[in-house]
């Protein structure tokens, strides 16, 4: 069913919210900068009344910041993007003001009146995901194409659409949202753009998690994200979004690479690694685990444009903290080791015992990620409310506040 548009008489976007809500915003100018909250990866599979489910993009995070009209977009490592996605900036800046423009035109007389000073696009700050697609797929492979262009004419050339899905709103005309429930952020962001082109509201379902995941995987698609609906936007990690895989894959670091054999160009394989922290109660600290070598997923342009990163990056010694590597592999190639700053996408099928990737495959270079921000990806435990709920919610009723959602 796809999601209402929110009515309103007025062009006071917070008239949404019950009196209750209001008082948790909070007066505050956009900020130059936010951390995003991030989902934490979990193999439990629920139900919830409480919970909504969404589609999980693989693409890049993004965070739109708008101020006085113009519009400034964000990796979620605090990296200006906006001049490799300027149709996404320049879409928003127009969605913001038509939206306005829409309000005023249902507002009173009055209305109008005190309301003047929204006529152009007003200060927010929306978070959501950027995405190109091969087919019906997102596919990170293929926004590669877009994701390291900055001049306008490469931006053009790459002919790779894009488009924004955005998921929620922390800051808007003047507030902070953060402390606000999640579906009342969303209530908020379905009201304060013009969707279309794009721009895209991502939409979610309220139950039937576990089942919604069949679906998902049998789609292709990455997984899920579930998120509490009355979760406040927490500006990092958090169980109050929780990831559901529908495979394996995660961010690396390259620690290192192998000369290429026969006629391959550029480098055989990446040698790949992650950070071990306190969090995961490592006594040798943040130190760069071995994690195996990839050698697939590569075309030409790719292994030329590593390598050249790869080169301007050489060091004499090991980045990785315990682990011995011989300095010629199996197949005699010489072992180069780098300085451990590139970080990249490699899908897998599962971790051997000891640690090791199995069937490893490259998909992109991640720029918007720090390398020591990168750790293995453990599965987190989910508390028993959520998983006891699961039975109790086939036919849950859905409140109120959730008339917005797409089921």
């Amino acid at each position: 069913m796809p999601t209402p548009e929110p009515t309103t008489t007025t062009t006071d976007p917070f008239a949404l919210l019950s009196p209750e809500i209001r008082t948790r915003l909070r007066l505050a100018p956009v900020p130059d900068w936010t951390s995003p909250m991030l989902a934490t990866l979990t193999d439990a599979r629920f139900s919830d009344p409480r919970w909504l489910f969404e589609r999980k993009f693989d693409g890049e995070r993004c965070l739109a910041f708008s101020r006085g009209g113009r519009v400034t977009l964000m990796s979620r490592n605090a990296n200006v993007i906006t001049a490799a996605y300027p149709e996404v900036a320049a879409a928003l800046e127009v969605a913001a003001a038509l939206e306005v423009a829409a309000a005023l035109e249902r507002a009173t007389t009055l209305e109008r009146a005190s309301a003047r000073a929204l006529a152009g696009s007003p200060d927010f700050i929306a978070d959501g995901e950027i995405v190109a697609f091969e087919g019906r797929q997102t596919s990170f492979q293929r926004l590669q194409r877009r994701i390291h262009l900055r001049a306008p004419g490469d931006v053009v050339r790459a002919q790779v659409p894009v488009f924004f899905y955005l998921f929620d709103l922390v800051h808007l005309d003047g507030f902070d949202l953060s402390a606000l429930p999640l579906i009342e952020r969303k209530r908020l962001l379905r009201y304060a753009f013009h969707f279309g082109g794009p721009l895209r509201f991502s939409t979610y379902r309220m139950r039937d998690g576990e089942r919604y995941l069949e679906e998902a995987c049998s789609r292709g698609w990455e997984g899920l994200i579930a998120k509490d609906t009355r979760a406040p936007y927490s500006h990092g990690r958090s169980k109050d979004w929780l990831k559901f895989k529908c495979a394996s894959g995660q961010e690396l670091v390259v620690g290192g690479f192998t000369d290429p054999k026969g006629g391959r160009i550029g480098f055989g394989a990446l040698l790949l690694g992650y950070y071990k922290n306190d969090s995961q109660n490592d006594p040798e600290g943040d130190q760069l685990v071995y994690a195996g070598k990839v050698g697939t997923g590569f075309d030409t342009a790719t292994l030329l444009d590593l390598n050249a990163r790869l080169r301007a990056l050489e060091r004499d010694t090991s980045p990785y903290a315990t682990t011995r590597i011989a300095l010629k592999d199996a197949a005699g190639a010489r072992v180069h080791w780098v300085q451990p700053k590139l970080v990249v996408q490699v899908a897998f099928s599962a971790w051997t015992t000891d640690g090791r990737l199995r069937h490893p495959r490259y998909e992109g270079l991640r720029d918007d990620k720090d390398a020591k921000s990168v750790v293995r990806e453990r599965t987190a435990a989910v508390t028993a409310t959520k998983t006891a709920a699961a039975t109790a919610t086939k036919t849950a009723t859905v409140t109120p506040a959730t008339r917005f959602s797409a089921v």
